[in-house]
């Protein structure tokens, strides 16, 4: 996988405020509630709700919103393909980190059963 050090940087500095709500608008489209979408928030990161509520309204970077996140230990099984990028060969962690989630988003919109989702 080519990646650029801007490339990293940009999901750095990307605040959590303003992709959340194209996470929202991506599920809805496809039938799926926001409550499906915190639940694969909090598989990931063990944010709830108020959380999550919270790190929207402080605009929080995606690299802030994953140090504070607990990351799931059977996050490292999300394989497959995102963006055009293998999750699994994503050799930034950050990077990495975001792209779980855009992948678990992903699988949510796709009418994925929440199970397969929620790995393990």
């Amino acid at each position: 996988m080519k990646n650029s050090i801007s490339h990293d940087a940009r999901f750095a500095s990307m605040t959590f405020a303003t992709v959340y709500p194209l996470y929202v608008a991506k599920i809805e489209k496809k039938g799926r509630t926001i409550e499906e979408l915190h639940q694969v928030i909090k598989w990931l990161t063990a944010f709830d709700n108020k959380r999550i509520q919270e790190l929207i309204t402080e605009k929080v970077t995606f690299e802030t919103f994953f140090q504070m996140a607990s990351l799931h230990t059977n996050a490292k099984i999300i394989t497959g393909v995102i963006c055009g990028y293998r999750v699994e060969d994503i050799p930034n962690p950050l990077t990495q980190q975001v792209r779980y989630l855009d992948k678990l988003v992903d699988e949510l919109a796709k009418g994925r059963k929440m199970e397969k989702i929620l790995r393990g």
